[in-house]
This record gives C-alpha cells, structure tokens and sequence, in this order.
C-alpha cells in the first residue's frame, strides 16, 4: 500500500494551538508546514511567491475601484466597509 507519510516527515509540523500564537510569523516564512490536531495533520500552509510590482497595481486598481464606488454610491467609506462585516445583516 502506497502512503504519503514520509513526505510529510519533511515539513515542519505544528499544532493547531502553536500555529494560531505564532501566525504572523509563519505567515510571513516561506516554509511550508503542516498544522495538526491532536496528532493527526487537519491542514497545511504552503506560501505562494509573490511579485511585489503585481500586489502594488492589484492595490492600486482596488483604490480606484472603491473610489469609483463611493462616488455612483454617494456611500461613504464607513458604510462600504460595513458591508463587509459578516456579523452584519446585509442591507435589503
């Protein structure tokens, strides 16, 4: 019978506890690792590589685009950014 667990030897393994006190740090690695519960692997983090020019115009067509938004709207900032609070009702 084929298993993966050898592969999985290779990553750094966390618990699901160490990795929610320490995920800025993880977040920000370039590592991959496995989060486990209980002893048993429930996910995995693996960083993607970014190109920096890329985020740059992503945010910068995201500014436009809110500009844009809030002037045919005439919302403001606050009230946009409240529909994205997902403990909110949304507005019929």
């Amino acid at each position: 019978m084929y298993t993966r667990e050898p592969q999985l030897a290779k990553l750094k393994s966390v618990g699901v506890r160490e990795f929610r006190n320490n995920a800025s740090a993880y977040l920000s690695g370039s590592e991959p690792i496995a989060v486990n519960r209980h002893g048993k692997v429930i996910g995995f983090y693996i960083p993607i590589e970014r190109d920096e020019d890329e985020v740059r115009r992503a945010v910068a067509k995201l500014e436009t685009t809110i500009g844009q938004i809030l002037e045919e709207t005439g919302m403001a900032e606050e009230d946009l950014a409240g529909l994205f609070d997902l403990r909110q009702r949304l507005p019929e």
